[in-house]
């Protein structure tokens, strides 16, 4: 098993160039089900999970391939395997995306309930409510969500009880190719989520209102082939920001998109540090120390879950005390005892932290346990006295694309040590 290496304590300075959204990626990929010919896609990282979808695709039956331009290749035309088995999917909880499309394509599908990260029930309800409301029946056999819709499936109004990106994408995805006119009220607004809809509008969809809470979707009899871009991660691009800033450095991340990244870029502005936006690009200066700032995550457009533990991490040096408040998932504070470990000082009190922010942190041997508390403990180790030892670093291999070879050209002193990465050497891919 893989570990990551830190020595600790030297400002970061360059430029990094953000990598293609890897949760944008993965419903864009699985939208491959829906085509009639061969889907191209530009900007598509190379990460552990877009090896599984990957996987996932060509098990099904798919022709999937990258070309010598790095940009994937699928077709889903010879595909005829309506499912998606357990020990495909155990891994990757974005597995589900793939029920909604292999339903309305097929007419039945056989998905194993998904695995990933430990860090909140995220139950699928909403999704299996919501094609239910299309006119399919679910039921779950020995963790395997079976769904049939013999008639095929028809247009309703969803309203979800609470916002769910997976949710919005999966029944987009189905209502795609439905008969009628489908309409999800209090929608997903993430920029994954507008990316979903605009690519399949390429494709011949017809969606409107992305972007806002209310999507419309009349459905059509088919899409075709055509090419689509993955857009910038707003994670990635977030967290080697804050890698600059943990470590009072200066850098710049490039083929970025700064609308996406609105919340952040604002808190971390109350917490002193010197923001400069370009078009497509996002520099960061922290010449001071920083001062607390309290947050709370919210859907988008408000501050993201998947930065929580990377700006907490922030918090462990700045001035004062900040306030975390986690809305979305309840298990997202498991990074805090790894963070206490490096000389942190924080207090948990049910869905809220309390930060206060020591002088220094110092390395320490610790353990990641979900993909963005790796990369805060990345983050604590760049800016710590001393070695930092990263054990399980498999957790932040499915959401950053060679973070270390990043960081080292940023100034990082970050190695890998071991491992057999076998898991790209694994995705099966025909044609």
């Amino acid at each position: 098993m893989d570990t990551i290496i830190i020595r600790g304590g030297k400002p970061l300075v360059g430029t990094v160039e953000a990598s293609g959204a890897k949760n944008a990626a993965l419903p864009l990929l699985a939208a491959a089900i829906l085509a009639d010919g061969p889907v191209t896609y530009r900007r598509v990282p190379h990460l552990r999970d877009i090896s599984t979808m990957m996987t996932l695709l060509a098990y099904q039956g798919a022709h999937v391939h990258f070309d010598d331009q790095s940009r994937l290749h699928i077709d889903t035309r010879p595909a005829d395997k309506a499912e998606a088995p357990y020990e495909l999917v155990k891994t990757m909880r974005a597995s589900a995306l793939v029920l909604g499309p292999l339903l309305a394509r097929y007419g039945h599908a056989r998905v194993s309930l998904p695995g990933g990260c430990a860090i909140g029930a995220r139950p699928i309800d909403m999704h299996l409510k919501g094609l239910e409301a299309m006119g399919a029946d679910i039921e779950v056999e020995q963790g395997d969500v079976v769904a049939r819709a013999t008639r095929g499936l028809k247009g309703a109004h969803i309203v979800f009880d609470q916002v769910t990106v997976t949710g919005t994408e999966n029944l987009m995805m189905a209502a795609t190719i439905a008969e009628g006119e489908t309409i999800l009220d209090n929608a997903a607004r993430e920029p994954e989520v507008v990316n979903l809809a605009e690519s399949l509008r390429a494709l011949g969809a017809d969606i409107e209102g992305e972007g806002t809470n209310r999507i419309i979707i009349r459905g059509v009899n088919g899409i075709h082939e055509g090419e689509i871009e993955v857009i910038p991660d707003r994670i990635e691009t977030a967290t080697y920001l804050a890698a600059g800033i943990i470590t009072r450095g200066d850098v710049t991340v490039t083929h970025a998109e700064p609308g996406h990244l609105e919340a952040f870029i604002a808190r971390i502005r109350d917490a002193g540090v010197k923001v400069e936006i370009g078009e497509h690009s996002i520099r960061c200066r922290c010449d001071d120390p920083l001062v607390g700032v309290n947050i709370h995550t919210m859907p988008h457009p408000g501050f993201p879950t998947d930065l929580q533990a990377q700006f907490m991490a922030l918090m462990t040096l700045a001035r004062g005390t900040s306030i975390i408040r986690e809305t979305i998932f309840e298990n997202r504070f498991m990074h805090v005892q790894e963070l206490v470990r490096m000389g942190a000082d924080i207090k948990l009190d049910g869905n809220t932290a309390i930060v206060n922010g020591v002088e220094r942190l110092s390395g320490a041997p610790v353990m990641a346990t979900d993909l963005r508390a790796s990369a805060s403990l990345v983050l604590a180790g760049l800016a710590a006295a001393g070695e930092t030892r990263i054990s399980r670093v498999y957790h932040i291999d499915r959401g950053y694309e060679r973070i270390e070879e990043k960081m080292q050209k940023l100034g990082a002193d970050i190695e890998r040590h071991s491992g057999d990465e076998t898991w790209m050497k694994g995705v099966m891919v025909n044609g």
